[in-house]
């Protein structure tokens, strides 16, 4: 069983996307003030929310740096919220270093019509130890009463000079909108001449923060204005919309094509001393995209007490610039490992790693691995009825077919497409009825239940092409299947568990798969999405999932499992759902 211990993550919603990842240079004058640069002092760019009225709901209260910052300089005496009286209000301190973005989450929701102060002090620093040359502070206000105001956009990204690799654009709002009404229709980005620009749309229920992420990454060419647009279709959760389009421009930089790659996020974290010898994964993430062809087993070794180790495999993934090297064989217990990138690897303009990016971790003990518990069994309970269950609609296009489950919808009546939608006797429908309440009742403690299982080990960015274990895994941002197959091994134990944490939204390609190995059950998996999954057109998937917010399945995809979304909406054209049979608990 492929584990870690003391790797989970609690997810909290991020305010704000930031474009200045990644910008490392040639040398010291062309480096000044990028993302990259050992010399000059990191920058405030952005914070929500503004120097704006708004909603006591909501309040994330985020900053946006200039540069990659030391997550460890960021705490609760650093970066700080106040009120009128000068008191510093208790709450917890998050940093985000792919999105350069410290995030103040408080620990009780703020008082209604009161002015309160954000502060980060020159305590916090750059991952090269420069600090901000002065404390920044901000002010905003909380309205009185946020059920007769309309919503507003109060922060958007990017701006001018976004590098167009990392392209996603996403708005703030003023106070929570209703998930349901936050997608492509009301959301859209046009490029030169109107042409628009394709994209998924997802809507973070914490942070109120709607994100248009261009298909695929990098779409978006260079040195080129683009306009983004939120329609009044965009409406709260009192039934207040925008009382006007919202619309801003932005034009894409050229130079990010001169500026050198860098590391971002490694696997098992640097220093660490839990990775268990059986996990196979040793990842890096890069800032911008890399040229896959630099990307080997000469640029990306791993290596023990004895040296090198000869046989792994080395690859990459463009959609989220992850580079995985698996070993040949398991790594040993209680060893020592050091994995190291060259500067031999390129990003797609040809510019290299400044130098050679090296880190080290140590193997658990064999002893340590075998005592972590097996994950619990999750109990569905009267959610394991339903192949279908939603919270605000369900909406179906063309000969979607349903079997071994019912489709349930509450609190709301709004179901669509059925028919041509077919529930297959005995599968009944349950809307805003008793037996559709106890389901969503169910659906909201599995979910809590899949969340809160310890002991994860890393989940990589993208999960094409790589096989998994039973287990638990997480990753507390964005999960792909890009292209074609994963595959879920079950070792011969037809009971065997895999548990995958995903803190923002899942998304698989068109024509991809999940496919199942040496006894694995879709009933034992499960996918617990923080917010929202998408299955790509004809695609194959097995297993449960659970998301917070919406779930989606396009033109054609097969689910084997369950589509369960606890706060908006399921999404279904021309598919077929088996839920799988078995007792349920």
């Amino acid at each position: 069983m492929q584990r870690h211990s003391n790797h989970t993550i609690l997810f909290t919603g991020l305010l704000l996307l930031s474009f200045a990842v990644g910008c490392g240079d040639r040398d010291r004058n062309a480096n000044a003030g990028k993302p990259g640069d050992p010399f000059t002092p990191p920058t405030v760019i952005a914070v929500t929310p503004p120097d704006v009225i708004v909603c006591p709901n909501t309040p994330i209260v985020s900053a946006t740096f200039s540069k990659v910052m030391n997550p460890a300089t960021f705490t609760t005496s650093t970066f700080t919220l106040s009120g009128p009286d000068g008191k510093n209000i208790t709450g917890k301190v998050t940093y985000d270093v792919t999105i350069n973005t410290a995030t103040f989450t408080p620990s009780t929701g703020l008082a209604p019509s009161t002015k309160f102060s954000a502060a980060i002090t020159t305590g916090v620093a750059d991952k090269f130890g420069n600090t901000l040359e002065a404390n920044f502070v901000w002010t905003f206000t909380t309205s009185v009463n946020c059920s007769i105001i309309s919503p507003t956009v109060v922060f958007v990204t990017p701006s001018d000079g976004a590098c167009p690799e990392t392209a996603i654009v996403s708005a703030a709002f003023s106070k929570a909108m209703d998930p349901a009404t936050i997608n492509n229709t009301i959301f859209t980005l046009t490029g030169p001449g109107g042409a628009k620009v394709n994209g998924t749309v997802t809507y973070d229920v914490p942070t109120s923060v709607a994100t248009f992420t261009p298909t695929p990454l990098a779409i978006l060419a260079t040195n080129t204005a683009y306009t983004a647009t939120i329609t009044t279709g965009a409406t709260d959760t009192d039934a207040r919309k925008l009382a006007q389009n919202f619309t801003w421009n932005f034009t894409t930089s050229d130079s990010c094509a001169i500026t050198r790659p860098i590391v971002l996020i490694v696997t098992p974290p640097n220093l660490s001393v839990d990775a268990c010898p059986n996990t196979a994964h040793v990842s890096a993430t890069f800032s911008k995209p890399m040229n896959s062809a630099t990307i080997t087993n000469s640029t990306f070794t791993l290596a023990g007490p004895g040296g090198p180790l000869a046989g792994a495999t080395v690859t990459y993934l463009v959609p989220s610039h992850v580079a995985t090297l698996t070993p040949a064989a398991s790594l040993v217990a209680s060893t020592p490992y050091t994995a190291t990138i060259t500067t031999g690897v390129a990003d797609t303009f040809g510019n290299n790693l400044a130098t050679d990016f090296v880190w080290n971790f140590t193997t658990a003990s064999a002893a340590t691995c075998a005592a972590l518990p097996a994950p619990p069994t999750i109990l569905l309970k009267s959610a394991c009825n339903y192949g279908i269950l939603a919270y605000s609609t369900v909406t179906n296009t063309g000969p979607t077919i349903i079997t071994g489950g019912n489709l349930g919808l509450s609190p709301s009546t709004s179901v669509t497409g059925f028919p041509p939608g077919i529930l297959t006797p005995p599968a009944v429908l349950h809307v805003a009825d008793p037996t559709a309440v106890t389901g969503k009742a169910d659906l909201t403690s599995a979910f809590l239940q899949t969340s809160a299982v310890q002991g994860a080990a890393a989940l990589p960015g993208d999960i094409s092409g790589l096989t998994f274990t039973p287990g638990v895994y997480k990753n507390s941002s964005t999960v792909l299947l890009s292209a074609g197959n994963v595959t879920l091994d079950a070792l011969g134990n037809a009971n065997a568990e895999f548990i995958f944490q995903i803190g923002k939204t899942l998304t698989t390609a068109d024509a991809s798969q999940v496919i199942l190995a040496g006894g694995a059950q879709a009933k034992n998996i499960f996918w617990e999405i923080g917010s929202s999954a998408t299955l790509g057109k004809t695609s194959i998937f097995n297993g449960n999932i659970l998301a917070h917010i919406a779930i989606t399945l396009n033109t054609g995809a097969v689910l084997n499992g369950r589509a369960l979304a606890q706060n908006a909406a399921v999404t279904l054209d021309s598919n077929k759902i088996t839920v799988p049979a078995g007792t349920c608990q």
